[in-house]
């Protein structure tokens, strides 16, 4: 960190575009290996999941920005912590997961609520963390660099042109549909 510290809208921009961004790449790579189409139609859990074809989970990516807003604002409250020191994106990454993927105050797939109270089969709680644990990790170390070192113009320039591409797919494919 170059000694100053990052205001709020600093933060809140830059941790809203890294976790776009990177919710859609680990997402959609989770997507193919993973196979989601036929992971959601799977019995078990096709009640529950809406289909990969759904127009409300195709444009998944464009409320995104709404959520990587309130990591940036925890972020924000954290960032003594997490600009502060060599390996703050190791304290985001474990807040991240450790609040936001097991330990939710609600029975979400992967956490340990979830498992004790969904019906959802142990094999897709254990399928899911792959990439919500990956994707923590991404926002962690990309939101912490970039806040960290506004100097790397490069950074911001890839970001924001990553954002744009991340937030034109997903209505090109929504005005695409019959």
């Amino acid at each position: 960190m170059d000694g100053t510290r990052p205001g709020l809208s600093q933060v809140v921009l830059k941790t809203m575009v890294t976790h776009t961004v990177t919710y859609f790449v680990t997402g959609f790579v989770a997507l193919v290996v993973f196979d989601y189409a036929r992971l959601y139609a799977d019995p078990a859990v096709r009640g529950m999941m809406r289909q990969t074809t759904d127009p409300l989970v195709m444009a998944g990516p464009l409320f995104q920005p709404l959520r990587g807003c309130l990591y940036g604002v925890v972020f924000f409250l954290l960032r003594d912590t997490l600009l502060r020191h060599r390996r703050g994106w190791l304290v985001a990454w474990t807040v991240l997961v450790g609040v936001g993927v097991l330990g939710t105050f609600g029975p979400c797939v992967g956490s340990i609520e979830g498992l004790i109270y969904t019906v959802f089969p142990l094999w897709f709680h254990v399928m899911g963390l792959p990439e919500v644990v990956l994707q923590a990790l991404l926002l962690s170390t990309i939101a912490c660099y970039w806040v960290g070192n506004p100097q790397r113009k490069w950074v911001t320039r890839v970001m924001t042109a990553a954002f744009v591409i991340v937030l034109a797919l997903p209505v090109l494919g929504l005005l695409a549909r019959p």
